[in-house]
């Protein structure tokens, strides 16, 4: 139920804030990438420090305290002028929304016995996937509106969910902080497997935005396929993710299942993207053919990867470190978000097919080699720390 109150706030505020950023604050498109540049480079720096700060001071706590900073930090957007108050804004924000997305990953740890963390990680993916599309058509008729008023109001909601998940947060089982423990603090950074895992999984984790950034722009520029299959495909890809992602975490719950699914959810990925680069050339019906057979393909890796990636994460972790380990393993997602525009679009606008040929072999590749690196991780775990008394 936290889940569903908060992202369907998100959904709503994430198909406003650029418009409102430009339209209504005044910030130019470079003031706007700058500031959102800095928020997200914060906030990936210090993911894994506030995920210790979930261990040390108990998920729950973190989580109620982080809704409660994100209630006034998102209000204060609807009295933001320029652009200095709207990075200051905005960074706190992000940090503040990546404590609390630690502290949920530990809490799931804390509270879910191991052999169900992935299923549950499944079901929350797939309650976030409904929730957001409910946000974005509220977002969708506040955009016809148009006004000021009408996205202050958006900002108003977006906080008002936020008040609403931490009361319902409160609500959820304690779990117990754990104590200071010999030997360094930020433990998952000197995890240097486990960080290579990170990156390979952030390197496959671009593959999110293909269907939300990179493909509108190859179907209306380099196809003959009808504008309205950006939306056909990002609507068939919601509602299958709801549909398949919760079987999609079976065979997962050990670190062996959970590398092989990672494997073929890059290997599928790859796929998909030979697939993508066959419709620049040929008529309106074969791309729409092959758009839908290349987002089937990609939805059947998302879910794949995706649940072996949170198998991988939650299974290479200590038990006393789940949220730091988890606030690292959210650093390579917002790396490869924060790439995977300028990058995938550079590939795919730039150099057609054979941008298209090159990103296959990258994602390919990178799920190959998950398995492999899954297997020198857990040769290499650390051993738990003598706890401090």
């Amino acid at each position: 139920m936290v889940t569903v109150v908060n992202t369907a706030g998100i959904g709503l505020w994430m198909a406003l804030n650029v418009i409102y950023a430009i339209t209504v604050i005044g910030l130019t498109p470079g003031e706007l990438g700058i500031g959102l540049g800095v928020a997200s480079g914060l906030r990936l720096v210090l993911s894994a420090p506030t995920g210790h700060l979930a261990d040390r001071c108990g998920p729950r706590v973190v989580q109620v305290w982080s809704f409660a900073a994100l209630v006034p930090l998102t209000l204060l957007l609807t009295v933001v002028h320029g652009f200095a108050q709207y990075v200051v804004v905005v960074s706190a924000h992000a940090i503040a929304y990546g404590t609390n997305r630690a502290a949920q990953m530990a809490m799931v740890a804390g509270v879910v016995p191991a052999d169900d963390r992935v299923r549950i990680r499944g079901y929350l993916r797939a309650a976030t996937n409904v929730s957001i599309s409910v946000g974005a058509g509220l977002a969708g008729l506040l955009l016809v509106i148009g006004t000021p008023a009408a996205f202050r109001w958006a900002i108003v909601g977006n906080a008002v969910t936020y008040a609403l998940a931490g009361l319902l947060t409160a609500r959820l089982p304690t779990v117990a902080p754990q104590p200071a423990r010999r030997g360094p603090r930020l433990v998952a950074l000197r995890d240097r497997p486990f960080l290579v895992f990170v990156l390979l999984d952030g390197l496959l984790s671009m593959h999110y935005l293909l269907l939300d950034v990179v493909l509108p722009l190859w179907i209306v520029r380099h196809t003959e396929a009808p504008k309205w299959m950006v939306a056909a495909l990002l609507l068939a890809n919601t509602v299958l993710v709801v549909l398949l992602q919760v079987r999609a975490t079976r065979g997962t719950d050990d670190l062996r299942g959970a590398a092989r699914a990672a494997r073929w959810g890059g290997v599928c990925v790859a796929i998909a993207c030979v697939v993508f680069s066959m419709t620049g050339k040929v008529s309106a019906l074969a791309a729409c053919a092959l758009l839908g057979l290349g987002a089937l393909v990609h939805v059947l890796g998302e879910v794949r990867q995706a649940a072996g990636s949170w198998g991988i994460s939650f299974g290479l972790a200590p038990d006393h470190a789940q949220g730091q380990y988890q606030g690292a393993y959210s650093m390579g997602i917002d790396l490869g978000r924060m790439l995977a525009p300028v990058v995938l679009v550079w590939l795919a606008l730039e150099h057609g097919v054979a941008g298209w040929l090159v990103m296959a072999g990258v994602f390919g590749a990178v799920g190959l080699a998950m398995p492999p690196v899954v297997a020198w991780a857990r040769t290499r775990r650390p051993e738990t720390a003598p706890v401090l008394v």
